[in-house]
């Protein structure tokens, strides 16, 4: 694609006034939310979302995740039941995406549904990505703001590195909170279908809709986030390394002497904010390969080891 100026712009009216003239002209444009950098473009519009998969390089059955102002925007787009509405009363706005059946009528672009007759829609918490909902009115849909395949960004620099001369604007609103891609869910009659982990854990899940939360059914691609080998550092990725990591750059968790600590206390929400960071930092390193401290998988470790399995991935 040919290349364009890309304006890192910081957060406040004039940007997002300036964000929301680019994609109402068809134009994607990265904007921070509450777990990552997304990079927005109109749901509506099928050559608008075409510019988001063209930018990433992303595969045109990788669908995404579309955001919306309210529970109200999202009923126009799918098909909500009492399970759906719960869920979004309790956990939106925030990090959760609920894959549910689209509405009839729905506006969304095909190519934002990569063709399946679902839809992840999200109703984010971050000022920035509010904003820009409220200033164009529209669905926007959003995956993270860097090349498909390569390490999420959690602040603008990470996009530039990667997005940069792709790209007309980047609006920069510091690190995100979270870190770490939000928890998609199927939302059906007899329980959920954890779909992608991510800050609310499943048993936070299982407790607010009352349902059981299971594993995906079926091998394929239901929603963002689910292909084997995503969110990659160019080099090779040891995991669980308990000894000596050689000439590795070490990721550490809890107390020891590492070259990035996640959390020195063993906190998973400071890691999960810290850990696409870690991995950009690990990258730039002039280390041949990486190494990653056991990290336990209760709760929120859940997560983390979803995106550090997938990182470590072969390609």
């Amino acid at each position: 694609m040919a290349s364009v100026e890309t304006v890192l712009q910081p957060f406040g009216a004039d940007s997002i006034a300036e964000a929301a003239a680019l994609i109402r002209a068809g134009q994607p444009v990265a904007v921070p939310t509450e777990t990552v950098y997304g990079l927005a473009a109109d749901a509506t519009s099928g050559e608008a979302v075409a510019r988001i998969y063209a930018a990433k390089g992303r595969p045109a059955f990788n669908p995404l995740i579309v955001h919306v102002a309210d529970r109200a925007a999202a009923e126009r787009i799918a098909v909500f039941d009492a399970t759906a509405r719960a869920l979004a009363d309790v956990f939106w706005p925030g990090p959760l995406t609920l894959v549910l059946p689209l509405a009839a009528g729905s506006l969304v672009a095909g190519i934002a549904t990569a063709g399946l007759r679902t839809v992840a829609l999200r109703c984010p918490a971050h000022r920035a990505m509010a904003a820009l909902l409220a200033e164009t009115g529209l669905p926007l849909a959003a995956p993270s703001a860097n090349a498909s395949g390569t390490i999420s960004p959690t602040r603008a620099a990470h996009v530039l590195r990667s997005l940069d001369g792709r790209i007309a604007m980047v609006i920069d609103d510091g690190p995100t909170t979270h870190g770490i891609e939000s928890t998609i869910v199927a939302v059906g009659a007899d329980g959920l279908r954890l779909l992608r982990p991510g800050p609310i854990d499943a048993r936070t899940l299982a407790e607010a809709a009352g349902l059981p939360v299971a594993a995906p059914a079926a091998a394929g691609i239901e929603a963002p986030g689910q292909m084997a080998s995503h969110y990659a550092p160019s080099k090779p990725i040891r995991l669980n390394i308990s000894g000596d990591p050689g000439a590795a750059f070490l990721i550490g968790f809890g107390p020891g002497t590492c070259d990035y600590t996640l959390s020195e206390d063993g906190d998973p929400v400071v890691a999960a904010a810290r850990l696409f960071d870690a991995l950009h930092t690990a990258d730039a390193a002039p280390h041949p390969a990486i190494a990653v401290r056991p990290i336990p998988a209760a709760g929120l470790g859940a997560a983390l080891n979803d995106r550090l399995r997938r990182a470590a991935a072969p390609r």
